[in-house]
């Protein structure tokens, strides 16, 4: 029998991450799309965003990429990572600034991206001998107690490789009886119900940007509203969600205040649990006690 979960919030900050020895799997959010994932001893990383790079990339350009938010956690204090994982290769989620760090100060981290995406992470300093390539409909096992499957994301469409390989993925992650989704930056598409139906999900990490149509015809993508969120969280039982995407760029965000709102607005209040730095998310089977 599998005990209903828990969702507690406290404050830890991330840059303790290592010395935290709690039950069940623990979250923090690194801002954008990023988090950090501990469970045991095994750290994980998800579409970090760390560095400047795309500050550097796109100043005095229309859309300048400078940073609303620090970084909750030095780029070089992101030591003991056992995984990395990438939804794709937009650099706020595989970042070419971070990537040589972690490399370089994780030596056993193992690089987790899209097979479609192989040629970008090699060219951003991923060693070849520590990429490993997944496409949609895997699942692989990532350690003792932990497994990982991939989905189809729709960014804003579905887009694969000459292959067939998917470029935007979805990532569920099992721990033991706990499993976490991080949908990556996704828009609904047919089918992606049914992908969600295979699994059973405790804990959503969804990007509530939303999408703008002079942003995508400038070829930056959307994402879900809060409203579509939430009527995913309802329609699937998903008993907890973390929004985010929020708070890095500020042509591409959501104002926290009116996040807010809508989260006490909704019938969700008690399931929903906004991203905000320096905050623990346990996450437990039954009791985090």
């Amino acid at each position: 029998m599998i005990n209903s979960p828990v969702l507690q919030r406290f404050e830890h900050p991330v840059t303790e991450f290592l010395d935290w020895h709690g039950n069940g799997v623990a979250v923090w959010w690194l801002g954008q799309a990023g988090f950090i994932i501990r469970y045991g001893n095994t750290n994980i990383v998800i579409d970090a965003y760390l560095s400047d790079f795309l500050a550097v990339k796109y100043k005095g350009k229309e859309y300048p990429h400078n940073r609303m938010m620090p970084p909750p956690i030095p780029m070089d204090e992101m030591t003991g990572i056992d995984f990395y994982i990438c939804s794709h290769s937009h650099s706020d989620h595989m970042d070419p600034g971070l990537i040589p760090v972690i490399r370089d100060i994780s030596p056993d981290c193992r690089f987790i991206i899209p097979e479609a995406a192989r040629t970008t992470g090699l060219e951003r300093g991923i060693p070849a001998d520590r990429l490993f390539g997944i496409d949609a409909g895997e699942d692989i096992s990532l350690s003792d107690g932990i497994g990982l499957k991939a989905i189809p994301s729709a960014h804003e469409e579905l887009k694969q490789d000459r292959l067939g390989h998917h470029h935007f993925l979805g990532i569920t992650l099992e721990f033991g009886n706990l499993t976490v989704y991080h949908s990556g930056d996704c828009l609904p598409y047919p089918g992606y119900d049914a992908w969600l139906k295979s699994q059973r999900i405790d804990l959503a990490l969804m990007p509530v940007n939303g999408r703008r149509d002079e942003l995508s015809r400038r070829g930056i993508s959307g994402n879900f509203s809060f409203s579509q969120a939430c009527g995913i969280i309802r329609e699937h039982g998903i008993p907890f969600m973390i929004p985010h995407h929020y708070g890095m760029f500020d042509f591409n965000t959501v104002d926290r205040a009116v996040l807010d709102a809508e989260i006490q607005d909704s019938d969700l209040s008690d399931r929903v649990f906004p991203a905000e730095t320096g905050i623990l998310y346990n996450l437990c089977e039954g009791s985090c006690g």
